[in-house]
């Protein structure tokens, strides 16, 4: 058995990166509304899944144009990465100003409930568009990049087998981790990321201070809904096929990875999404292995609740995170 696990290691490491850097920066999107309004925006995961509609949408439209036959690939990425974050980013604004910003001092149950809400309007209302546009509400993306490259390394460690991956993977990940350096100097750096955690540590007192606090959490919904709209863009360039409800469950496990990391803690979010993708993927290429085939690959997602839940038990602050004790 542990011949096998080691000879499918090295696939793992890479599809659980690929996978891992989405759920981190979807993570973060979580990660950030909570520490400020100590909010669950369930919704989230929906503007993720508009995110990749929409770039999926632009893909299409650029592709009827016969655009993307002469325009650099890199070139078509940057558009639709800034398009759909743009257009993403608005509507996370929207959702707070609408939905949240009115039940802002409502019991935390009822906001709750409402970003379920939100989820299932954003769900229905894709749906729709896409069945109206396409006659089908799942749907295949073009391909952005092609090419296929294989990793000789049985050449190296003969106990392992080579492994493969498409062009793809190092766009993910590339993007990805740009994505998270550059949120983290913008939270740690900039007069808005300064803003940002000064809000989150006393709402009440940052107001007192002369910021202007609904503004602040508007930028925090727009940058962490823009960026969770350019990886919906990501899954798509990644896997290709996408419908209204990929949103559902793969936030459901972004917010797993947030509250393994730490929930309000960015860095923490990112670490625990690389975790959840790592563990998932091994799950998928050994489980059935480790248990004798009684559960097979289809069986992996059962591994993030879990680990959700021993989380919760055992360390309800997450890896990164710290113990709070609530003032009475």
């Amino acid at each position: 058995m542990l011949a096998q696990i080691l000879q499918t290691l090295p696939q793992v490491l890479i599809d659980g990166l690929t996978l891992g850097a989405v759920y981190a920066v979807i993570a973060i999107g979580y990660t950030m509304v909570y520490g400020i309004l100590e909010l669950i925006n369930f919704a989230h995961g929906e503007v993720f899944m508009t995110g990749a509609f929409i770039g999926t949408a632009i893909l299409l439209t650029f592709t009827g144009l016969g655009w993307l036959s002469f325009m650099p690939a890199v070139m078509v990425l940057l558009i639709v990465l800034l398009v759909t974050s743009v257009l993403t980013g608005f509507l996370g604004m929207g959702i707070e100003r609408v939905a949240y910003r009115p039940l802002r001092n409502a019991p935390k149950l009822i906001t709750l409930i409402t970003a379920i809400g939100v989820s299932f309007l954003l769900q229905d209302i894709v749906r729709f568009i896409a069945e109206l546009k396409q006659g089908n509400y799942i749907v295949n993306a073009p391909e952005l990049f092609n090419g296929q490259m294989k990793l000789k390394i049985s050449t190296i460690l003969p106990q392992l087998h080579d492994a493969s991956f498409k062009m793809t993977f190092l766009v993910v990940i590339v993007v990805a981790f740009v994505m998270m350096f550059g949120l983290n100097l913008f939270v740690n750096r900039s007069k808005w990321g300064m803003a940002i955690r000064a809000v989150a540590q006393d709402r009440e007192t940052a107001a007192l201070m002369s910021i202007n606090v609904n503004k602040v959490i508007s930028v925090t919904f727009f940058v962490g809904s823009a960026l969770g709209g350019a990886t919906g863009v990501l899954f798509t360039i990644q896997y290709g096929t996408i419908d209204p409800y990929i949103g559902f469950i793969l936030g459901i496990k972004a917010f797993t990875a947030a509250v393994l990391g730490g929930i309000g803690n960015i860095r923490g979010a990112m670490a625990g999404g690389l975790i959840i993708g790592m563990l998932e993927m091994f799950a998928a290429a050994n489980l059935s292995e480790i248990t004798g085939g009684m559960f097979g690959a289809e069986y992996k997602d059962v591994f993030a609740f879990i680990i959700l839940i021993v989380v919760l038990i055992f360390k309800p602050e997450g890896l990164f995170g710290k113990a709070i004790v609530e003032k009475v």
